[in-house]
């Protein structure tokens, strides 16, 4: 049987030639160090139930870690090289792509945007370059879906804030040196002024601050996950962030995280789209590879189809991004697609590989598992669902 070269997904999505040098260089760069750092050994890092740490310092010289951000020495990278540089990193795994965008998105993004100059200067210079770790805790043990129901409260006692509560489902929680906490506080008179929610700089080392490890994860096991535990926490006024109140804060700071996951949920895809073609291309079955049979063909260019039309709904998304003109609805619509998709890539591609696409050999089985959760996490797929339903008929359906 004559077997040509496959055509290769980029060359079907054609967008290269829109890219710039750095854009470019920026993907080939963090495709390299994840195919040559951590690729080798993700199977048993995934296995173990480990997180890289000895990569931190790799992925901040690449300026991995706030990459988007502006100044205090953070990369300024634009939507575009910010998401195909993520794409990479989940092309690896979840686990990585999950530091980096806690990292930048969650924890730096609202010192960057909400905080004063004293810590701006204090806290992002460190985390840019991986020498502070941080951590987002919004998420509680029965507050999910609805952060306006958390439980965590922070009461004023002179120049110090007491904190109490527990936040859930942390990433980077275990060995994280700062977590930005949101909490319910009272405004005015303790016990009569009007709830708001305020964001909290929280430091290792600050009596009632503790980080337990979630364990027993059948998804993202290379990805740190903990809880945030707060028993009469002391945090000082100097550790508030002041620009801004409400849930505006915490939920921009997710809006930020779920643009970057939209984008890189195709990187996970095309490393299962990758795997099944190959695999197919050289597994026989009743005499000829199984990309030979009609129904195989089928699933891959289905498979190839909504990595391509996700590609460039993404890259048309980031460039909006640029120009300050993408909407929160967009950004729903890009991550309740993309992640949809990526996880019924990966189903497919399981089935495909047959009994094969169970062992961790192979990276199917464990972009499946992790992408369980990024399916769930910043915004659950209904979420994203409704938010574009009140979008679309103006009815709020939540």
């Amino acid at each position: 049987m004559n077997i040509a070269e496959p055509l290769s997904l980029e060359a079907l999505t054609a967008i290269e030639h829109l890219l710039t040098e750095e854009e470019r260089m920026i993907r080939d760069s963090v495709r390299r160090f994840v195919r040559e750092k951590f690729l080798p050994r993700a199977g048993r890092l995934y296995e173990d139930e480990q997180f890289p740490q000895d990569l931190i310092p790799q992925m901040a010289e690449m300026g991995l870690l706030g990459a988007n951000l502006e100044g205090y020495g953070c990369a300024g990278m634009g939507a575009v090289a910010y998401g195909l540089a993520l794409q990479e990193l989940e092309y690896g795994d979840s686990g990585m792509r999950s530091f980096a965008s806690v990292q930048g998105s969650l924890c730096m993004y609202p010192i960057w945007r909400y905080g004063n100059e004293e810590q701006k200067e204090r806290f992002l210079p460190r985390m840019a370059k991986g020498e502070a770790i941080g951590c987002f805790g919004l998420t509680e043990p029965d507050s999910g879906s609805d952060p306006g129901s958390m439980t965590t409260y922070a009461v004023r006692d002179g120049n110090e804030w007491i904190l109490n509560g527990a936040k859930m489902w942390i990433t980077n929680a275990p060995f994280a040196h700062l977590a930005v906490v949101w909490a319910k506080v009272k405004e005015g008179d303790k016990a009569f002024g009007p709830e708001t929610i305020r964001g909290f700089l929280v430091e290792r080392g600050m009596n009632g601050f503790e980080t337990p490890t979630v364990h027993g994860k059948m998804s993202l096991r290379a990805s740190a996950t903990g809880e945030i535990v707060l028993t009469d926490c002391r945090v000082p006024d100097a550790n508030v962030l002041p620009g801004v109140k409400g849930l505006g804060g915490p939920l921009s700071c997710l809006n930020q995280a779920r643009f970057g996951i939209a984008f890189a949920a195709l990187g996970a895809a095309k490393s299962c789209y990758e795997t099944a073609v190959s695999y197919a291309r050289t597994r026989v079955q009743f005499g000829v590879p199984i990309a030979a049979k009609q129904l195989i063909q089928a699933q891959l260019v289905e498979m190839a189809s909504e990595i391509v039309k996700g590609e460039l709904l993404t890259f048309h998304y980031a460039r909006l991004k640029e120009l300050n003109k993408l909407t929160p609805q967009q950004v729903s619509l890009a991550k309740k697609n993309n992640v949809g998709w990526a996880l019924e890539i990966a189903r497919i591609a399981r089935g495909i590989l047959g009994g094969n696409g169970i062992l961790l050999e192979y990276p199917v089985i464990r972009h499946m598992m992790n992408l369980e959760s990024v399916y769930t996490y910043e915004g659950t797929n209904e979420v994203h669902t409704l938010i574009l339903g009140k979008a679309l008929t103006g009815i709020d359906a939540f």
